[in-house]
């Protein structure tokens, strides 16, 4: 027994996508093509997708938010997991990786939960308040421009109905967090936004130590 999470080793993460990891075919040939792309580790992992489809069909959620889309892996698990009638409202900047996601996501026939929005992400939001939506959507991921996390938090935090939940990436950063030596504004951007949720009335929180850490916001 232990006291705390275990260090993962390559041993042990085999072991764990070997008798935990049920990927779809889609998904693990998005996987593979994004992996061969010098940007690839901006992809989530696989046994995190999992996990996100795990909590969308636990929530029964049904409208969802993500914002930064990449290659479209963490919105095709997301896709997948919701019902027939679900839907993404999906945020990116640029169609560069998001031309290679609607590919798959259309290869896999999600497409159509799928509402694709080019451009920044918090005008996005804004209009999705503005159009009178705020406490109506049951799912938001958090994966893009790290200096606007905070912004991207307080919006999508407006959007959620309470019982609704915020997943937010790279929370630890890979480790680069707790080194008081990187003090880069992406790095404190993280660090601040961690802060600012451990103490956050408005919502529970976890940061669970998968991938590269993601925090679950609950509000309440």
């Amino acid at each position: 027994m232990s006291n705390q999470t275990i260090s993962i080793t390559d041993s042990i993460y085999k072991y764990l996508c070997e008798n935990s990891l049920r990927e779809d075919e889609n998904l693990s040939s998005l996987r593979a093509y994004t992996y061969r792309m010098e940007q690839h580790n901006m992809q989530i992992s696989p046994e995190q997708g999992q996990f996100m489809q795990l909590l969308i069909k636990i929530m029964g959620a049904n409208k969802t938010i993500e914002v930064g889309v990449f290659t479209g892996y963490s919105s095709l698990c997301v896709a997948l997991a919701l019902p027939v009638d679900g839907k993404i409202i999906a945020c990116d900047i640029s169609t560069k990786y998001t031309d290679i996601a609607e590919k798959y996501w259309e290869d896999a026939k999600v497409r159509d939960k799928i509402d694709l929005n080019i451009g920044p992400a918090i005008d996005t939001l804004q209009k999705l308040i503005d159009n009178g939506l705020s406490n109506t959507f049951d799912f938001t991921f958090i994966d893009a421009d790290k200096i606007n996390y905070d912004n991207y938090y307080e919006l999508c935090l407006k959007l959620l109905r309470p019982g609704g939940l915020i997943a937010i990436d790279n929370v630890l950063w890979s480790g680069d967090v707790v080194d008081e030596r990187i003090n880069d504004i992406d790095t404190e951007s993280i660090r601040s936004l961690n802060k600012k949720l451990h103490i956050d009335s408005r919502v529970d929180i976890s940061i669970v130590p998968i991938g590269d850490g993601l925090t679950l916001a609950l509000k309440k």
